[in-house]
């Protein structure tokens, strides 16, 4: 069994004065980063990932390669090794895209989606497991502070690299996409950030739209993926984000119609998921428990918390 997971950290900065942090991130101000409050940082995530134990995870918003070998050395320390490590780290931009595994890679790259820092490198990952090849794609796509035009760069950029690999390879993307699994649906109600006429990256670029039955009933054609939310039967189970007391999903896992096949490398069904341990919620369940701060000027770290997101995984056989 191969387990692959996604999670948003939520701004894993280091304590290196680099010049790109946010304010609250600076090391050693008022704001109160420093030795401590990154300590509890990387310990609260290592405990999640730790919880998670998969293969391989991608994540998002880390800062620096400095911040990724710290949480790797974290998990270490509490018994969970990864050996193989990679931050897309070839654009400057504040925050970025890693992943973190325990199988080797063929190879690692990173697709540029845009020169503007506003847009962040893809971070694809080749893989080899019991003589089958299978890619991972690691995605973190523009926040709701942009339109959804912007989203839709970053998805003509990943269906064109599935493009190039083949319709028929094992193609797993996935990320924090900023988009829900109905995205389409959902940001009806959102007119400001609909400047496309409806059209989504996520459902009408990357086809999932064609594709709203369990994995077992679904069947694609060409380069569309399925998004394997639409194989946990209960709605309400499907999310990874709680944003004003409603429960969306913006992490997602995604594959292409190799991986539901039936040969060689296949999708689980039925194992699709976020991680929901009672240690991420408060208040009843109603809120995931970030990271704590406070919001008004100067912002500060009370140091406890965990993330805005929820981890999202799934499985695989082979």
């Amino acid at each position: 069994m191969l387990k692959i997971a996604t999670y948003n950290v939520e701004n894993l900065f280091d304590l290196q004065r680099s010049g790109h942090e946010y304010s609250e991130f600076i090391p050693y101000t008022k704001a109160n980063w420093n030795e401590r409050t990154y300590k509890i940082k990387l310990h609260n995530t290592a405990k999640v990932i730790k919880d998670i134990n998969a293969d391989i995870i991608g994540l998002q918003e880390i800062e620096s390669l400095k911040a990724l070998k710290d949480l790797r050395y974290t998990l270490k320390r509490m018994g969970l090794y990864y050996q193989y490590y990679k931050i897309a780290n070839l654009k400057d931009t504040t925050i970025k895209v890693a992943i973190l595994s325990k199988i080797p890679f063929v190879y690692t790259t990173e697709i540029a989606v845009k020169q503007s820092y506003r847009y962040r490198n893809i971070l694809e990952a080749k893989f080899k497991i019991d003589g089958k090849d299978f890619y991972v794609l690691v995605n973190h796509w523009k926040s709701k502070s942009g339109p959804e035009s912007m989203r839709i760069v970053s998805a003509k950029k990943l269906r064109k690299r599935v493009e190039e690999l083949g319709k028929d390879k094992n193609i797993i993307a996935l990320g924090d996409f900023n988009s829900d699994y109905e995205e389409n649906i959902r940001f009806k109600r959102k007119r400001k950030l609909n400047d496309t006429d409806g059209v989504t990256g996520i459902n009408n670029v990357l086809g999932t739209i064609n594709h709203k039955n369990s994995a077992a009933e679904t069947k694609i054609d060409g380069y569309d993926f399925y998004n394997l939310w639409y194989d946990e039967p209960y709605r309400e189970k499907r999310f990874s984000y709680i944003y004003r007391k409603k429960k969306e999903a913006m992490d997602n896992i995604l594959v292409t119609a190799a991986l539901l096949d039936k040969k060689g490398i296949d999708y689980k069904e039925g194992s699709i998921h976020s991680l929901q341990k009672p240690y991420l919620f408060k208040k009843n369940g109603k809120a995931i428990y970030r990271w704590q701060m406070r919001w008004g000027k100067p912002r500060r770290h009370y140091g406890r918390g965990y993330s805005d997101h929820l981890p999202v995984i799934a499985e695989f056989t082979y």
